[in-house]
């Protein structure tokens, strides 16, 4: 909740004055509602917050799919909502897999095999990620992404689920 006086916002732990009176920062945790009436201090719902990655600031949803255009002759593409979430996908399974990509450097190099444990957990990294991916295809509008990165009835976040890494 937020609170104004005479049309501004007043912030909470911060001091202020009104009509030649000096209150203290904490005098708006610590008055009752009916001592802020009194001054004149009105209390104002808090502007709403919007997840950033569905939503400008004003709560209007970002465009889902890529844009193009074009700006001096130049052509510029805009990524969407999709993509960004796409990428970020895939930068969450490269740093799972970047950790075991000397077994395929190794492999390259000198012919020595990938433990199979690890080569499981790679495919199984390449294939969650390729599942989020296409989840997220799937989404016809913002109201299913969010609900695609909401989280789940017992409270946990609905993440990528990535097999566990042999190592830990």
């Amino acid at each position: 909740m937020a609170f104004k006086l005479d049309g501004k916002l007043l912030a909470v732990d911060v001091a202020f004055s009104h009509n030649d009176i000096q209150y203290p920062a904490n005098w708006l945790r610590l008055s009752t509602a009916e001592e802020k009436t009194a001054i004149g201090i009105t209390e104002a719902a808090d502007d709403p917050v919007y997840d950033g990655r569905f939503y400008n600031g004003d709560g209007t949803a970002k465009a889902l799919d890529d844009t193009k255009e074009t700006i001096d002759g130049v052509e510029y593409t805009n990524q969407g909502v999709k993509s960004k979430l796409k990428a970020q996908e895939k930068a969450i399974a490269g740093s799972f897999l970047a950790k075991y990509d000397w077994y395929v450097v190794r492999k390259a190099e000198k012919g020595t095999a990938i433990p199979s444990a690890i080569q499981t957990f790679r495919d199984g990294v390449r294939t969650a990620c390729d599942t989020r991916e296409k989840e997220i295809d799937a989404c016809s509008d913002t109201a299913a992404l969010v609900t695609l990165y909401s989280t789940k009835e017992d409270g946990t976040p609905n993440m990528t689920q990535y097999p566990i890494d042999p190592n830990s």
